[in-house]
Parts: C-alpha cells; sequence; structure tokens
C-alpha cells in the first residue's frame, strides 16, 4: 500500500467535547474536565512571570538549541547535553522517531491498548504495525520480544502505561533491552514519569553508553502542568540524538515554551506538591471503589482506568450530564471502563457521590429486571 493511501485512510484525532461545549449542550454553570491527564493544580507560579517576560521578544525565532532549558535539564538528570532532543511534546518526538527509523517494509512493536500516537505516526511512515495486547494490564514483555524480527526498528514501551496507569517491573525492562538486538531502537515513553514511585523508576539515562539503542521521552505537559504549551524531551545516546535533530525543525519549540519549561523544572517545590496532592487523592479514590466494588488497575499516573459493570460510555453518558468529564474506555481499547484523571479532592468526592448515584441507580435497574 501506498503512502498516500495510507494517509487516506487514517481518521484525524477525534478530542472530546470542550468545556463550553458541554456547558452548552448540558445548560450547566459549572465543568470538572477529568479526561485528559491534565494537572488540575496548574503550575509553578514562576511559569507565569517567565511566560510574560517572553512576549517582550515575540518577534524573534526562538533558540532552536534550546540552550538554558538543555542546560539546566542535562545537569539536573546527568547527561551531556548533545544527548537531549526538544519537541513540541511527546507527540512531536514520536513524529521525529519514526521519521527517522521508519519506512515501508519495516515493522514496529508496541502494546495493545497504549498510546495511539505510535501507530498513528508509524502508519504515515508505511510500517507494518504489531500489536500485543497487555496481560493483566501490564506489557507482555516475552509476548513482544517473539513479534521481533529482521525487519523490527522500534519497539515502544510506555510506562506507566496509558491509559492503564501501569509500570513495567524495571529488572524485566533490563532483561528485555538486554534481549533486544541493538540496532533495533527501543523507545521508553516516560510521560508519566514524576509521578512514579522513587524505587520503580529504571533510570536508563544513566545507562545510555551501555544501551545505545535505547531513547527516553518525557514531557512538560502533565505533572509540570504545561500541556498547553507543547513542550518535551527525549534522553539518547548522541549518536541517536544526531540523526533525530537533523530530522528536527530548527524551530520546533517556541520562545515561550521554553522559558516556561525551564522555570517549572527549576520549581522542585511545585513538582513535589502536586505529586503529593496526587497520591493523596489517588488514596482516597481507591479506597471509595474498593468499597463500591468496582475494580481498577494500579496506577503510578496522575489517572486511574476504572472497570464498570457496564459499556463506559454509558459511565460517560451519565457523568457528563453531572458536569463531570471522563474518558470512556471503549474509544481506547479498553472495554467496560473509564479512564479518570485525579482530580482536585473536592471535585473528586463531588465525582464520588456521582459513581455512587450511577451504582445504585444500575442496581435498582437489575433487580427490576430479575423480577
Amino acid at each position: 500500500m501506498d503512502k498516500q493511501t495510507t494517509i487516506d485512510q487514517l481518521k484525524p484525532y477525534q478530542q472530546g467535547m470542550q468545556t463550553h461545549e458541554v456547558k452548552a449542550k448540558f445548560n450547566l454553570d459549572r465543568i470538572v474536565k477529568l479526561a485528559s491527564n491534565e494537572n488540575p493544580y496548574g503550575c509553578s507560579p514562576a511559569v507565569k512571570d517567565a511566560v510574560l517576560s517572553a512576549v517582550n521578544d515575540l518577534e524573534i525565532y526562538p533558540d532552536g538549541y534550546a540552550a538554558a532549558l538543555r542546560t539546566a535539564i542535562a545537569e539536573k538528570i546527568g547527561v551531556k547535553e548533545e544527548q537531549l532532543v526538544f519537541g513540541s511534546g511527546s507527540d512531536d518526538l514520536i513524529g521525529l522517531i519514526c521519521r527517522t527509523y521508519l519506512e515501508p517494509g519495516t515493522n514496529t512493536v508496541m502494546a495493545k491498548p497504549t498510546f495511539g500516537q505510535y501507530k498513528q505516526n508509524a502508519l504515515v511512515e508505511g510500517a507494518e504495525i504489531r500489536e500485543i495486547p497487555l496481560t493483566n494490564g501490564y506489557h507482555d514483555l516475552d509476548r513482544m520480544k517473539m513479534a521481533i524480527d529482521h525487519h523490527t526498528k522500534i519497539v515502544w514501551l510506555c510506562s506507566p502505561n496509558n491509559p492503564s496507569g501501569t509500570v513495567i517491573d524495571k529488572q524485566a525492562l533490563y532483561v528485555f533491552i538486554n534481549s533486544v538486538p541493538d540496532n533495533i531502537i527501543i523507545v521508553l515513553d516516560e510521560a508519566y514519569y514524576e509521578f512514579m514511585n522513587d524505587g520503580d523508576k529504571p533510570h536508563l539515562e544513566e545507562r545510555l553508553d551501555r544501551y545505545r539503542n535505547v531513547i527516553v521521552m518525557r514531557t512538560f505537559s502533565k505533572a509540570y502542568g504545561l500541556a498547553g504549551l507543547r513542550i518535551g524531551y527525549a534522553i539518547c545516546h548522541a549518536s541517536n540524538s544526531k540523526k533525530l535533530n537533523a530530522v528536527r525543525p530548527a524551530f520546533n519549540t517556541s520562545s515561550v515554551a521554553q522559558k516556561a519549561a525551564l522555570a517549572a523544572f527549576k520549581d522542585s517545590a511545585f513538582l513535589e506538591k502536586t505529586v503529593t496532592r496526587n497520591n493523596v487523592v489517588k488514596a482516597s479514590f481507591e479506597q471509595f471503589l474498593d468499597g463500591l466494588g468496582w475494580q481498577y488497575e494500579k496506577s503510578q499516573t496522575n489517572f486511574m482506568l476504572v472497570h464498570t459493570p457496564v459499556s463506559g460510555d454509558n459511565v460517560f453518558d451519565f457523568l457528563i450530564k453531572k458536569g463531570f468529564i471522563v474518558r470512556s474506555g471503549e474509544v481506547l481499547g479498553c472495554p467496560n471502563t473509564v479512564r479518570i484523571t485525579l482530580g482536585r479532592q473536592e471535585d473528586m468526592l463531588q465525582l464520588q457521590a456521582c459513581l455512587q448515584q450511577f451504582d445504585q441507580q444500575l442496581k435498582k435497574e437489575r433487580m427490576t429486571s430479575d423480577n
């Protein structure tokens, strides 16, 4: 199949209803959006000052090298500056990686379900997609290894995984990487890295001299609260960063985004507070779900994939009329689930009341049908 035919068959990304649309449709005064895993606490106060300072130079092209941000990140995580590649969020980096390593006749291996942009960008490049179903919510590394052949160019590992929120065991990850031929790129997407338990973090950025075929991706969209500015980075061996930077558009990240990211990166107190709040809310929500009798995946992110007694679409439809926007698992490849971003405690308590009401209503309907 030629590239144009492939592109003609692809579907554009379909975003969910925006808050103003939900308000108008259901005549609501307030909406709580818990569908996109955004930071409910916003971003560091320092970011706003950085953004305001950046608007004085909007007529000037951004620093294509992102020098100040590059230096700060390299020093903090202990890598060389030339090992970093910056992109307009993880989506941009995924596109760069696919453009660099994939072409017709090659294939790429990934979990299912996982972040949809791996597949979308790989299809654009004409590659064959090999999807390996999750096992009990986790990557099946053994089956992923079996799917690799001499035409495989990229293996995608999302940890914590979106939409399940689950983490790949770091020892199993090391074994897997050691078993994959070193001419195959292994991408470890750590978009939710900051929310992970410290003991579960693999710290592959410290091992790139040994694992030269590994590319680690991180973003400022989630824990740092900069989703609207679109900026993220990849960490890899210099031999790979050279290729990616050759493909990368010269000015793919804006001056505003770079300065905001630098300010956010330096504010460790805000980041720590965000993670602490998130963990408190998660523990409370898990306790509620346990009481309700609903199952869920064990998440190390700022969202939870909740198993529902009926279609996720039904839960979505009920909640949106109450002013809560969540993500139905039906469109994510996870039937009978909803993915719920962990919001502020007061909003989550109101959400719990709605879920309790839904569950009670469902039980009454079943009792009526049984009689």
